[in-house]
């Protein structure tokens, strides 16, 4: 997904910023894929091209339907996508301004079934009851508006709206992130209790590695629009394959308090989308760089079973991983 840089009088396109540049990865259904990085390395836009709310500058969205057909989701216009839209909902960062302030909490999660036509007349009534009891809301709350609820409460209201049409694959967009730790608690086991009764298959893109941690089954990494390394949880969090991702790791909060933590600092900027390094992206900042980094792009490859890193050197590095094991309680993340 690149987006054009516009300039002069008359708006000519002068560039391009990469915010995804050949990005490629798969989601199993039933699994949760987290995808982390830093702000700006384009999390939130891979999880917008998927769900076509961005028309995606190349490539192909290769969705599997229940039928066990492929389909090109990137190919799709109109009437064609609207099919498959029900099937691909999506929970959005912010629970105040995700949700119309002039709309009733039966009009905000009905509005899906009526775009669709899933229900008509009392039906909907009892949909939207029926949803709001699934996150632990009171039905009789369906007549009030936003103003009247909590953030968490409101962000509730987001994943029975991205429920309202059965979805198969949900993306949650930092669902968390702007909710107090105690509230990120409940909605986290809230989550992990509508895909085990569902079936649901997440796509969880959030920059807190304890939450991604506790919920994700494997990682994507991702450093100025390309992924950088992709592992099973545990796996990437013992024993990291690249140095970006060493570098995250070492800013996990750790759990026994007398050992100190060794935080690795990065030196330099993160690199411009618009106009990368050659070679590797992150050879400017990398510790380990070699003259190889700085010429030759390096492919996301198999490195072992289920294990992928872009990186020259990843079978070489002895990297350190997050000396912290993350829980959750009803009082937060530990």
């Amino acid at each position: 997904m690149h987006f054009p840089i516009r300039k002069g009088f008359l708006q000519r396109v002068v560039g391009n910023v990469r915010a995804v540049d050949d990005v490629s990865f798969s989601v199993s259904r039933g699994e949760t894929l987290g995808l982390v990085g830093e702000s700006g390395c384009g999390k939130t836009t891979i999880g917008r091209c998927i769900l076509r709310a961005y028309d995606p500058s190349g490539g192909q969205i290769l969705y599997k339907t229940e039928q066990g057909e492929r389909v090109d989701l990137a190919q799709l216009r109109g009437p064609e996508l609207k099919k498959y839209r029900r099937e691909l909902r999506m929970i959005f960062q912010d629970p105040y301004s995700s949700l119309n302030p002039r709309m009733t909490i039966m009009d905000i999660v009905a509005e899906p079934l009526r775009i669709h036509n899933a229900a008509h007349g009392r039906e909907v009534e009892d949909r939207v009851a029926g949803l709001l009891r699934k996150v632990g809301l009171r039905p009789e709350y369906m007549r009030r508006y936003p103003h009247a609820f909590s953030g968490g409460q409101r962000q509730r209201i987001g994943i029975a709206r991205a429920l309202a049409l059965d979805p198969r694959l949900v993306v949650c967009d930092e669902a968390v992130s702007a909710l107090d730790v105690s509230v990120q608690a409940q909605i986290l086991n809230l989550l992990l209790d509508l895909q085990a009764e569902l079936d649901l298959t997440y796509l969880f893109i959030s920059h807190d590695l304890g939450v991604v941690e506790y919920l994700a089954d494997r990682v994507a990494v991702m450093y100025v629009g390309k992924l950088v390394e992709i592992a099973p949880t545990q796996k990437l969090f013992a024993a990291p394959k690249h140095p970006y991702t060493e570098a995250l790791l070492s800013a996990v909060p750790k759990t026994i308090p007398r050992r100190k933590p060794q935080r690795i600092i990065l030196q330099g900027d993160v690199a411009d989308p618009a106009n990368p390094p050659s070679g590797c992206y992150f050879h400017p900042r990398c510790p380990y760089a070699q003259d190889r980094c700085k010429i030759e792009t390096p492919a996301l490859r198999e490195i072992a079973p289920g294990r992928h890193a872009a990186c020259h050197f990843a079978e070489e590095l002895n990297l350190t991983g997050a000396d912290t094991t993350i829980g959750l309680t009803e009082d937060g993340i530990f």
